[in-house]
């Protein structure tokens, strides 16, 4: 992992809220967190750190992108996501001649009324699986932005709320494969994290292969908590404590990463804000009321890896951002 190439532990009192205080004891969100994980750990077999990651994104607040190929368990982790935290599910299955309509509703002429009544599309539901969301056109892939930006959609002249909480789980194939269209960076910008699942470890794999069809396990998968538990849960983590010095070493990586030649453009304040409630959902799934830079530089390359592109089409990107985080030193 990119994470045990630069990862530096601080032994500094500076990033914690009290200097008598490190570790929460008997953490209920903690343990309510590690519940969950060891929940949909049992659907999603030896992906317990992409699980980790894609909860840390909900608890931010945050819309998640998971981007691989076929068949890696992208749709079964957003399902298990939504029942493991008993959320309302809807599946939108992008295509190339998916409509706006098709995604936000549309109204229709009741004859009995003598009256038009919009019957709302899937995307008023609290977890939403946008799948294969690189196969639409620009203007279905569109249709997602003012929803996972403000929470509501204009349809009509009409603007509806959409219930809280709202999460978009977007899969995407790799761009090369046939019959994808490029997310354009507007798209790309609302997802807090991007994440990869990868090949399962031997052990995983065996499991799998000797185990229960993964749907029929999911169909007996309740629930851990309540939709009102992860807003308190999400409540917690934005009130994790972020040191100055914290402050200070976030700003540095932005700033760099605005005068590195090796990117065509450099990170935004929505990116340093993203960045900043990633490492404090990750920090609490530590166990912790304060971040540190390690929690910072455990999520940036899912936060930013999305938001930067490389000058040099050849250039890896765990390389590059492995650069970033050596050209800035903690505090």
């Amino acid at each position: 992992m990119l994470l045990w190439a630069f990862r530096t532990l601080s032994t500094s009192q500076a990033w914690r809220p009290f200097v008598a205080t490190n570790i929460m004891q008997n953490n209920e969100s903690t343990k309510r967190l590690d519940a969950i994980v060891a929940h949909a750990s049992q659907v999603v077999l030896g992906k317990q750190h992409e699980i980790r990651l894609a909860l840390a994104c909900l608890l931010a607040r945050g819309h998640l992108l998971i981007e691989d190929l076929p068949g890696m368990g992208k749709t079964t982790l957003a399902h298990v996501l939504a029942q493991t935290l008993g959320l309302q599910y809807q599946r939108i299955q992008f295509t190339s001649d998916l409509l706006p309509a098709d995604i936000l509703g549309v109204s229709i002429f009741d004859k009995s009324e003598q009256g038009f009544h919009f019957h709302p599309g899937p995307i008023f539901a609290q977890l939403i699986l946008a799948d294969e969301v690189n196969r639409a056109t620009p203007k279905a892939q569109s249709a997602l932005l003012e929803a996972m930006e403000e929470g509501q959609v204009t349809t009509e002249g009409k603007t509806r709320p959409l219930p809280e909480p709202f999460f978009v789980i977007a899969t995407q194939n790799p761009t090369y494969q046939i019959g994808t269209f490029p997310l354009p960076e507007s798209q790309l910008d609302r997802f807090l994290m991007r994440i990869s699942l990868g090949y399962p470890d031997a052990s995983a794999e065996r499991a799998l292969l000797t185990g229960d069809d993964r749907r029929e396990i999911l169909k007996q998968h309740g629930a851990c908590i309540q939709p009102g538990q992860l807003a308190e849960l999400q409540q917690t983590a934005s009130k994790v404590h972020v040191a100055d010095a914290l402050l200070d070493y976030v700003q540095a990586l932005l700033d760099v990463s605005r005068r590195s030649p090796q990117f065509t453009h450099g990170l935004s304040p929505r990116a340093g804000l993203a960045l900043l409630r990633s490492a404090k959902a990750w920090a609490l799934m530590a166990g912790r009321d304060h971040a540190m830079p390690e929690d910072v530089q455990t999520v940036m390359p899912h936060v930013v890896s999305h938001r930067l592109q490389a000058v040099a089409e050849s250039s890896q990107s765990d390389k590059t951002l492995l650069t970033l985080l050596q050209d800035v030193a903690i505090p």
